[in-house]
């Protein structure tokens, strides 16, 4: 924290709520920051909003609320814009926990990267920009407790109260590099995402190492990572803090089968094993009997294998955009992404009509540098 104390309103009864709703349908910007619980819960949400004008400051309570309809009203409407910072896990709560949709969005990480900024997280920025320190102590605290402290309610309120003036310089400088029309059409994309459940794919997907398993200790690993889940189910633990993927893998490749095998191991504290170490046992031994040909395969993404004109149209355009990018100061991703570079070698397009069929290019992308990308895939 910068050690200047600034003045915040905390929200947690409904007609105040209201009333502020009310007051910041009159700004014409406002700054948007959320914290949440993932890494002390199972089952996340969203445990505080913090909302800030040009004038005030606001930190909504979502636990003592629960209905923040008041504010749709607000985020919706087009003619106030939105600023927050990596707004994408931001709009996916607030939509999956209160079906609350933000139009008109400011993203001042993704305005970073399209200045080609090599700093983009919240606390450089404030840092170089406003000579503001953060506490670092809060930025894995857990919000969901409750009373929070001062000294927490503060550092969440902080980030709110820089948004705007944050936004107004990196729009002044966007529109310097005539980038502005070029991330505005981002905004509108991102404004769209939605939270997609987690999908039916095998645990064991998710475990860095897995793929290096043969197919028994694939079995066992997938085995474990069921028990653990369940477990953080009951226990609303986010699964990490059940027990590490590091454990897991090395029980899955080591496989002890008594309790005399899985102590010796050292792979568990003796906490773990006084706790978990029977019903780790017992999933072992269940994989374990897992015949043969029932055990898992590692689902590999395979390539897809591209004839040799398109391999050269795909090898020309990533060229053409390493020595773009460089060029205009932005990393190679943010020009141009792997998976619109193959959808172009593949597709084509002769010309910019046909250029318009490539989902993910962006009209940006097209009118800027349609023509060059045309001429790189007709060389």
């Amino acid at each position: 924290m910068d050690g200047n104390k600034f003045s915040y309103e905390w929200i947690e009864a409904l007609p105040r709520l209201e009333e502020v709703a009310r007051i910041l349908g009159q700004a014409k910007i406002i700054g948007v920051d959320v914290e949440a619980d993932s890494l002390y819960h199972y089952f996340e949400k969203v445990c505080l909003i913090q909302i800030a004008t040009e004038s005030a400051s606001y930190v909504v309570d979502p636990l003592a609320l629960r209905d923040l309809s008041a504010l749709h009203p607000v985020l919706s409407n087009p003619r106030i814009r939105k600023v927050f910072h990596g707004a994408d896990y931001d709009i996916r709560s607030l939509y999956r926990d209160f079906r609350l949709e933000v139009e008109n969005l400011f993203d001042t990480q993704l305005a970073c990267k399209f200045l080609g900024l090599r700093e983009s997280g919240l606390e450089a920025l404030l840092r170089s920009r406003f000579q503001v320190e953060l506490n670092k102590k809060y930025q894995r605290a857990d919000w969901s407790q409750r009373p929070l402290s001062p000294e927490m309610v503060e550092y969440a309120a902080t980030d709110g109260r820089y948004l705007i003036p944050l936004a107004r310089m990196l729009e002044k400088e966007l529109e310097e590099k005539n980038r502005l029309s070029w991330v505005q059409e981002e905004f509108l994309f991102l404004s769209k995402v939605r939270f997609q459940p987690p999908n039916r794919a095998p645990l064991y997907l998710r475990v860095k190492g897995a793929i290096l398993l043969d197919r028994r200790s694939l079995a066992v690993l997938e085995t474990l990572l069921e028990f653990r889940e369940t477990h953080a189910k009951k226990s609303d633990l986010p699964p990490f803090k059940v027990l590490q993927n590091e454990s897991l893998l090395e029980l899955a490749v080591k496989k002890p089968l008594s309790p005399e095998d899985l102590e010796t191991r050292n792979i568990l504290s003796r906490k773990q094993i006084d706790r978990y170490g029977a019903h780790l046992l017992q999933e072992i031994r269940r994989a374990m009997a897992i015949p043969e040909g029932n055990l898992p395969v590692y689902l590999r993404e395979e390539r897809p294998a591209f004839p040799s004109s398109v391999r050269i149209r795909i090898k020309a355009l990533k060229t053409w955009r390493e020595m773009r990018a460089k060029d205009l100061n932005m990393e190679p991703g943010v020009l141009l992404n792997n998976s619109v570079i193959n959808d172009l070698a593949l597709k084509h397009p002769r010309s910019l009509r046909e250029m318009e069929e490539i989902p993910g290019l962006r009209k940006w992308r097209q009118s800027h540098f349609g023509q060059e990308i045309l001429a790189v895939q007709a060389s």
